[in-house]
């Protein structure tokens, strides 16, 4: 059954439904997938309305949200109130969980049973892990024979970022080309519906997209792929700094949510908040009685 069946009405776009047929049709077609990387309500609300194809709920919230230093941090109860709180702001957009670091390198059965809780829990409609390599594609192939759909990801992967050499990019030699296509086409294989390609050079994309027949998720990975992804905090400027290259500034929300505070902090110092138009009324003929009972006590 569709985790969408609970989804519930709300001010979210009336688009049609996004599934895993209608991804891979626009993959068909030519047709751009959008996916936006959102960790709460209010912001699978802007995404939904905003139309996007499909909603990554990502263990990037790690540090975006709870100001860690590195993805891994993140843990599984952790990334479950993320996608349920994103779950309630969708109607239509297809939702994916990211699996953190952690929760299912250990063995098949473990990957199987943590990708259950994401969609029996949160209503995930997929789910994401990284990496190319055996242990990777055994458990994407074993979550899929389980039923549960899976998306792929190669080039940078957060979570083993430090054995990568930190956040850079990948594939920049023709070897580790290779050997990014080869783990791309064997998880196409194990069955991932989906992949997610990041911060890799547009040639070695190229190369990648041209031998897949699944759709691809770009990002800092060119033009190339099926779709692209950004993270929600990154595109509307809710972030320090301007992040990394492949980021397109959609606007500066930081700077206009500290103006914000910061003329709330001026009116309440200056006594100019809250003023009448935010007080709450009572009959005067109640105040008049408050009045009287408040003497009478004395």
């Amino acid at each position: 059954m569709s985790s969408k069946a609970h989804s519930k009405e709300s001010g979210a776009s009336k688009g049609s439904l996004v599934t895993i047929p209608k991804i891979i049709e626009k993959h068909r077609l030519g047709d751009k997938i959008v996916m936006v990387t959102a960790y709460d309500y209010p912001s699978a609300l802007v995404v939904e309305n905003a139309g996007v194809d499909m909603v990554l709920v990502g263990d990037s919230g790690a540090m975006t949200v709870l100001g860690h230093e590195s993805t891994t941090m993140v843990t599984i109860d952790e990334m479950l109130v993320f996608c349920k709180a994103v779950r309630r702001g969708l109607n239509t957009a297809f939702m994916v969980g990211d699996l953190p670091y952690g929760s299912y390198e250990v063995s098949d059965e473990e990957a199987v049973h943590t990708a259950f809780r994401f969609v029996k829990e949160a209503g995930c409609d997929a789910v994401k892990l990284e990496g190319g390599g055996p242990m990777s594609i055994s458990r994407a192939r074993a979550i899929v024979q389980a039923g549960i759909p899976v998306v792929g990801h190669v080039g940078l992967t957060p979570q083993t970022a430090t054995s990568l050499g930190g956040f850079r990019v990948q594939a920049k030699n023709a070897e580790a080309a290779r050997a990014l296509i080869s783990a791309a086409l064997a998880l196409q294989e194990a069955g991932c519906f989906c992949l997610v390609l990041e911060a890799i050079p547009s040639v070695v994309t190229e190369a990648v997209v041209e031998r897949l027949k699944v759709p691809t998720i770009g990002i800092g990975a060119g033009s190339s792929p099926s779709g692209q992804v950004l993270v929600f905090h990154d595109l509307l400027g809710i972030r320090v700094g301007q992040g990394a290259k492949f980021v397109r500034r959609y606007a500066d929300l930081l700077e206009a949510m500290e103006n914000g505070v910061a003329e709330f902090v001026k009116d309440v110092r200056k006594k100019e908040y809250p003023a009448a138009e935010h007080e709450y009324k009572m009959d005067s003929k109640e105040a008049d009685a408050l009045r009287a009972l408040l003497l009478s006590e004395k």
